[in-house]
């Protein structure tokens, strides 16, 4: 079909913006700066400051350390802990399931793309439908740990750490991480690849006559 590849360019543009936003979802995850914490210097934190993530709290501390010299330390937060708090448990599950769903929205849009550079209109809009809407589960999945996250810091909530996490359970104050701030530039930008790909139409051929033998065609947006 001559002028399939020619309706996709800005589903092509999107493409890597959809990608982009899953790898910031993806490093989201591994970060540890959820939540930073401000703490009296009564307790380990040599610093200060806290870190909480997902999945570890971090702080540096001179405690075990040489002197002169800072240890980071760091303990894990597990989804079966009693002190987990609900945000953060949901941030565990919902985050993990985005990124399988996003990464099936990815495959959906590449299929959909090699459809339309080959001329194949069969399930070209399909894909491009599926994609884009299992990529905006994804964001949406992921926003609602990121903003309960954020509600948590902005209202001060505490956590109920064990003792040997050697930190309080409530801070003096906190601040949004650098985590929540890339998990949401992900979501936005899975947002405008998964609008783009949904709204993706074919396009049809009319023959429309000009006074000669030859005729002429032109794209119409269903």
């Amino acid at each position: 079909m001559p002028f399939l590849a020619h309706s996709v360019h800005g589903q092509l543009g999107v493409l890597p913006l959809g990608l982009v936003g899953w790898i910031l979802l993806a490093m989201s995850v591994g970060l540890v700066q959820w939540r930073v914490w401000i703490i009296s210097r009564a307790y380990s934190v040599s610093s200060g400051l806290a870190w909480i993530g997902i999945w570890r709290t971090c702080f540096y501390s001179h405690e075990d350390a040489s002197p002169g010299f800072l240890i980071m330390h760091c303990s894990s937060i597990n989804l079966q802990d009693s002190f987990t708090p609900p945000e953060i448990a949901t941030a565990q599950i919902c985050i993990f399931i985005s990124l399988g769903i996003g990464l099936f929205g990815f495959t959906c849009g590449l299929y959909a793309l090699r459809n339309a550079f080959f001329g194949i209109k069969s399930l070209t809009r399909f894909a491009f439908r599926l994609g884009g809407a299992l990529t905006l589960l994804a964001a949406i999945l992921a926003l609602i740990p990121l903003l309960w996250n954020l509600a948590a810091v902005l209202t001060n909530q505490p956590i109920a750490f064990p003792p040997d996490f050697k930190l309080p359970q409530s801070p003096k104050a906190q601040q949004v991480g650098t985590a929540i701030y890339v998990g949401l530039l992900g979501v936005a930008l899975q947002v405008i690849a998964a609008t783009i790909n949904i709204s993706y139409k074919l396009p049809k051929e009319e023959m429309r006559s000009q006074g000669t033998d030859n005729p002429a065609f032109q794209d119409i947006w269903l």
